[in-house]
């Protein structure tokens, strides 16, 4: 027991959690589970952490940091707004693709947290939006974009990223990069107006 206890890292522990919290839901995970799969007893725990909400908010912090630096890697120095949007919605898929864990446990498990975290995840949630809205906004101006609501198309568009993690498996016909890419030709094709209208 002890020479497991030495192996164990915070890391570890989060990754645990991340895990449970993913297949059981947050509410449904247990610290004695969390030790369990470590192989250390509960009070080791919190040799690593505060509480289990503490590990909700780890992932949370991590996972919403992790999107706005994707976000701002790949739009960085392109100036073409089509290109822009295929990037930033390619990048977004791609994550909800490769990190489904992350994903489910944010999207489901996130209104768990405690104030002032909640607020916290608000304001990088409308920080993505926002972005992405300007991204549609900017090219609406530019006339390569024709929606009449960039705000709607925004929501659109990344409500279809969120919902590959819960979809998404390793052995269907399309791997992470495919789908991503697939997404990202669907986000242009909405940001351009050539989904169709509400005529019939």
């Amino acid at each position: 027991m002890t020479t497991a206890r030495a192996t164990v890292t915070g890391d570890a522990v989060v990754d645990a959690a991340l895990t449970l919290f993913a297949e059981r839901g947050y509410h449904g995970t247990a610290l004695s589970q969390i030790a369990e799969v470590l192989g250390i007893r509960t009070p080791s725990l919190y040799n690593h952490m505060r509480s289990k909400h503490d590990l909700l908010r780890v992932i949370v912090d991590r996972t919403t940091a992790a999107v706005l630096a994707d976000f701002h890697e790949v739009v960085e120095g392109v100036d073409d707004p089509v290109e822009r949007l295929w990037r930033a919605t390619r990048v977004y898929a791609h994550r909800h693709a490769t990190h489904r864990r992350e994903a489910l446990v944010v999207n489901r498990d996130a209104g768990s947290l405690e104030e002032p975290h909640r607020t916290e995840l608000q304001e990088r949630r409308r920080e993505h939006e926002h972005a992405v809205r300007g991204l549609i906004a900017e090219g609406v101006e530019k006339g390569v974009f024709a929606v009449a609501s960039p705000r709607l198309a925004s929501f659109a568009i990344r409500e279809m990223c969120v919902s590959v993690a819960r979809w998404f498996s390793d052995d269907g016909p399309l791997n992470a990069a495919e789908v991503a890419d697939q997404y990202a030709g669907f986000a242009v094709a909405i940001a351009k107006g050539d989904c169709g209208t509400n005529e019939r």
